[in-house]
């Protein structure tokens, strides 16, 4: 059990998806970013062939040899990161693991992608201890084959790619299905014209393992099925308005629209156009809610309680089901909103929210 090197830092950020919700998982573009809220990772070396797991307090051991199934509850994406890790013909003799969130730090469970966090940063810890070179795009497609094969996490790759291509002041136009899948960097600073992207996580958690999120994408798959496309980002309008089962062709239609909001909120970014980029994320929280059905009471009272308080647009972000709205607020209007969204969830008499604003960020980063 000897340390083979020093310690090893990584800084791993989440993501916040400004539009192009489930649209990965169809085919279809994102536009996501990583944010300033962030997971540490500590890393060191071993020579005995075992992987040793602390956060938060709790501590997991396993072989590098961990398969599908072998650990479960919290420690099961970092066992994931490994096992997809090795079975991609990397081996490691061993490391040392410390998982840490910090009070500022990126919380679990508010669709924050702190998964994919933990994978990524686990698989480049791996990588880093282990000497060899790995780009962004192989990193985050061993991190979503944690999460999909070892931890039974359907997810596509917006996430991970997010997490691993960050760049402060930019968004990420993401096209995961291309081979390889390609990031483009959309500058996007808020700030700059007197605005914030405020998060409201309504700490109602969700778990993409066991709920809905698995039902939507096999709705997805056979919507696209009865269409007769690989992809419903590929179905035509025509093939859209054939659908004869109500529930495929909800699925179906939000896919088609929110393709058309991706490409809308580009242009808005690019034409430094807020306004229209707040008319994108609200339509997008529409088809979420209506079509889709992802979302849930806590998420529609924080996107209607921003609008109200004078946001120009606000969404639920991440996979639905719980985690967290976004809202696009003047600054001057920040301490407004979340005051009233706040005080809306406290006459729902619900756990109070967290608010907190974020700002586009760099990627997962070795810092020393």
């Amino acid at each position: 059990m000897t340390a083979q090197a020093d310690v090893r830092r990584w800084r791993v950020p989440g993501r916040v998806n400004l539009v192009g919700e489930h649209l990965d998982h169809n085919g279809g573009p994102s536009l996501p970013m990583a944010i300033d809220r962030f997971l540490s990772i500590k890393a060191r070396g071993r020579d005995d062939h075992v992987v040793n797991v602390w956060s938060d307090g709790r501590r997991a051991s396993f072989p590098t040899s961990v398969g599908p199934g072998d650990v479960d509850d919290w420690a099961a994406y970092a066992a994931g990161a490994v096992g997809a890790y090795v079975a991609a013909g990397h081996p490691t003799s061993g490391i040392d693991l410390v998982v840490e969130r910090g009070p500022d730090g990126l919380p679990a469970g508010a669709g924050l992608a702190s998964s994919a966090a933990v994978t990524t940063g686990v698989v480049a810890a791996l990588a880093d201890v282990g000497g060899l070179a790995l780009d962004p795009v192989t990193v985050s497609m061993l991190a979503q084959r944690a999460e999909n094969d070892f931890v039974g996490t359907p997810t596509g790759l917006m996430d991970q790619l997010a997490v691993t291509h960050g760049r402060a002041g930019h968004a990420l136009l993401v096209h995961p299905m291309t081979d390889p899948p390609t990031v483009e960097h959309v500058g996007f600073d808020p700030g700059a014209a007197g605005l914030s992207l405020l998060v409201v996580d309504t700490r109602v958690d969700h778990s993409h393992a066991v709920g809905g999120y698995a039902v939507r994408r096999e709705e997805c798959a056979s919507a696209a099925a009865a269409i007769g496309v690989d992809h419903l980002a590929d179905v035509r309008l025509d093939q859209l308005v054939g659908l004869e089962d109500p529930t495929l062709a909800a699925r179906a239609r939000h896919v088609f629209t929110e393709i058309a909001r991706v490409k809308a909120g580009v242009r808005a970014l690019r034409d430094g156009d807020w306004p229209q980029l707040g008319t994108v994320l609200t339509a997008s929280h529409a088809s979420l809610r209506d079509d889709f059905e992802v979302s849930c009471a806590e998420l529609d009272l924080a996107v209607e309680a921003a609008l109200e308080s004078g946001a120009l647009g606000a969404r639920m972000t991440g996979g639905g089901f719980g985690g967290s709205a976004i809202a696009l607020v003047p600054n001057d209007r920040v301490e407004a909103a979340t005051a009233l969204v706040t005080a809306r969830f406290d006459a729902a008499r619900w756990a109070p929210p967290t608010v907190f604003t974020v700002r586009p960020s760099d990627g997962a980063t070795l810092l020393a």
